[in-house]
C-alpha cells in the first residue's frame, strides 16, 4: 500500500503489512479425513492447529484465502473487558455462568500468551489494560453498576474518573492485563505448524453442504468430498445449520477502522466508550512508527450511511482527539451477534454430536474464538469442558432472547418492505465507479459501472429469504439488510446466511 496518500483509494487492514502468506491449493479430488474443519480464521485456526498437534487427521478448508475474513479486518484487542456485558449476564443467567464467561475469555487471553512464548512469535503482542468509558451520566451509572459486577465476579478492575488519554469522561473502568497484538502474524506461525503436524490445508474450496451420518461427508461446491468423523464449521455465519434456523438467531454488524497518523503522543492502553455512537482505540507500531488504530459507527449490516460517511466521522474524531494528520490504513468488518450476546459453540443441533459450530462472537472474535478452539479440543479427546452448557447453540433463555428476537424480526421485516419500494434510475446515468437500482426488461436490477465503464448488473432480490439488497459504495458489494449476506458485484455470495449467488442478469441488457 501507498503509505503516502493522505486518504487510502482502497479498503486495507494493516495486519498484512510486510506479511508473506504462502498459498494453499484448492481440493479436486474426494478424500477421507478423521476431522474436517471449515472456516480459516482465528478459531479454525487454532482449531487445526491444536487438534492436528494431538494427533488428529485433521483438514482445513477456506472458501477464500486465509485470514482473509473477520479474523483479518479485527481491532485485535485481546481482552475479557467486552462492553458492559458482565453486570448484563449476572442479571440474566447467574453468577456462576457470568464468571464463566469471563474465565473462558481469560483463559483464552493465557492461551495466546503462552502459544506466543513457546514459538518466539513475532506478532507485536503486547500487555496493556483496557478501558471501558463514559462520557455522559446515563452510561456512567450503567458503569457504576458494571463495576459493581467486577466485584461481584471476582474481576480485576479498578473505577476511573480520568483517562490516561485526554478525554473529557464522566467515568471509566479499567480491566489490568489484557493485551493486543497483530493477529496475521501470530496465525501465520500456527498455520506453519498445522502442516508441520501433517494438517492438510486448502484454500478456494467452498463447502456447501453436509451429508450426515455417522461418518458426515462434506460437499464441496467444485464437487470433491470429504469424508470424516467429525465436522467443526468455523466459517462466521455457518454454511450449515441444520434446520435450526441460525439466521432467525442472530443478526449482524458492520463496524470500520482507520488506522491514522497523529500528531499527538498515544499514551498506550485500548479504549472502548460504553456510549454511542461506540470508539473504540488502540494503537501498532509498523515500520518504526506509532499509528492509532481508531473504530466504531457500528451499524446493521446493509442498512446506516454511506460508508464513506462513517470513515469520516472516525476520522474526525481522531483530528479532535489526537490532531490526526494522515489516515494510513482504512477496513471494515462484519460480527454475528446472538439473542444473548454469548457465543454459540458446540454441537449444532442436539441429534448432530459430530457436526459442531462456532459463531456469534459480537466482535469479540480473538478470545471468544480461541475459547471456542479451546472447548473443540477437549470435545474431540473426550475431555471435560466447564463452558459445555454455557455456549451451547441449543441452549434457550426466555430473557433476553425473546425481546431480542421479536425487535431483531421487526426490523427485517421494515427492510423487506422498504426494499421492495426502493428508487430506481436509469443505466445511461450511472458514471464508473457507480452503482444504483435500475430496471432491466422490466424488472428491478442492481448495476454497477466499474472504473473502466463496464457494466455489471444483478437481480437485487436476496437468495436467501428475498429480501432486495443494497450497494455498499465502500467495498463495491451488495448486502442485504435483513440478515447481512454479501454479494460480489457479479452476484457471487461472500457472506452467508445465503448460500446461492444473485442472479446475474448482464445476458438481458438491450
Amino acid at each position: 500500500m501507498n503509505v503516502n496518500r493522505t486518504w487510502p483509494n482502497h479498503p486495507e487492514p494493516i495486519w498484512k503489512e510486510n506479511v508473506s502468506l504462502e498459498t494453499y491449493p484448492s481440493l479436486t479430488e474426494s478424500i477421507s479425513t478423521e476431522v474436517v474443519i471449515v472456516g480459516g480464521g482465528i478459531t479454525g485456526i487454532t482449531t487445526a492447529y491444536l487438534l492436528s498437534k494431538a494427533g488428529k487427521k485433521v483438514v482445513l478448508l477456506e472458501a477464500d484465502r486465509l485470514l482473509n475474513g473477520t479474523t483479518g479486518h479485527t481491532t485485535a484487542k485481546i481482552t475479557a473487558q467486552h462492553d458492559m456485558i458482565y453486570d448484563e449476564l449476572l442479571n440474566h443467567f447467574g453468577k456462576e455462568k457470568a464468571k464463566q464467561y469471563y474465565e473462558a475469555n481469560t483463559e483464552a487471553l493465557h492461551f495466546i500468551r503462552q502459544t506466543i512464548d513457546q514459538y518466539s512469535i513475532q506478532c507485536s503482542f503486547k500487555e496493556d489494560n483496557a478501558y471501558l468509558y463514559a462520557t455522559t451520566d446515563n452510561y456512567a451509572r450503567k458503569l457504576t453498576n458494571e463495576m459493581n459486577a467486577y466485584h461481584k465476579l471476582g474481576i480485576d478492575g479498578e473505577f476511573l474518573n480520568q483517562l490516561p488519554i485526554d478525554l473529557s469522561i464522566k467515568g471509566a473502568i479499567s480491566m489490568k492485563k489484557q493485551a493486543h497484538f497483530n493477529p496475521v502474524k501470530y496465525l501465520s506461525h500456527l498455520i506453519k505448524k498445522i502442516k508441520e503436524q501433517q494438517g492438510q490445508v486448502y484454500e478456494q474450496t467452498i463447502a456447501v453442504d453436509i451429508e450426515k451420518g455417522v461418518n458426515p461427508i462434506v460437499v464441496t461446491k467444485n464437487g470433491a468430498r470429504i469424508s470424516c468423523e467429525t465436522v467443526i464449521a468455523c466459517t462466521h455465519f455457518p454454511f450449515y445449520d441444520g434446520n435450526a434456523l441460525y439466521f432467525s438467531r442472530m443478526y449482524a454488524e458492520r463496524s470500520y477502522v482507520i488506522a491514522a497518523k497523529t500528531k499527538d503522543a498515544f499514551p498506550g492502553g485500548m479504549y472502548l466508550s460504553a456510549d454511542m455512537p461506540k470508539r473504540s482505540l488502540r494503537s501498532y507500531d509498523l515500520n518504526g512508527e506509532n499509528l492509532v488504530l481508531i473504530g466504531g459507527e457500528s451499524h446493521k449490516a446493509g442498512q446506516g450511511d454511506q460508508i464513506t460517511d462513517h470513515y469520516k466521522s472516525l476520522k474526525f474524531f481522531g483530528e479532535e482527539t489526537f490532531g490526526l494528520t494522515e489516515v494510513r490504513y482504512r477496513w471494515s468488518a462484519q460480527d454475528l451477534f446472538t439473542l444473548d450476546k454469548l457465543p454459540y459453540i458446540g454441537p449444532v443441533t442436539k441429534n448432530e454430536p459430530n457436526i459442531l459450530i462456532a459463531t456469534g462472537f459480537h466482535k469479540w472474535g480473538m478470545t471468544n474464538g480461541t475459547a471456542a478452539a479451546l472447548l473443540f479440543q477437549d470435545y474431540l479427546l473426550d475431555k471435560d469442558n466447564p463452558y459445555v452448557d454455557l455456549f451451547s447453540p441449543s441452549r434457550f433463555h426466555a430473557d433476553p432472547s425473546i425481546k431480542t428476537f421479536l425487535v431483531q424480526n421487526a426490523n427485517v421485516a421494515s427492510e423487506f418492505v422498504k426494499g421492495k419500494l426502493s428508487f430506481t434510475k436509469q443505466i445511461s446515468e450511472l458514471g464508473n465507479d457507480e452503482a444504483a437500482i435500475v430496471r432491466v426488461n422490466g424488472k428491478k436490477a442492481g448495476a454497477y459501472k466499474d472504473s473502466e465503464g463496464k457494466l455489471h448488473v444483478v437481480d437485487t432480490t436476496c437468495t436467501h429469504l428475498y429480501c432486495e439488497v443494497k450497494w455498499n459504495d465502500e467495498d463495491r458489494t451488495w448486502d442485504c439488510p435483513c440478515h447481512g449476506s454479501r454479494f460480489h458485484i457479479d452476484g457471487g455470495v461472500i457472506e452467508g446466511p445465503a448460500d446461492q449467488p444473485l442472479t446475474n442478469l448482464q445476458d438481458e441488457l438491450d
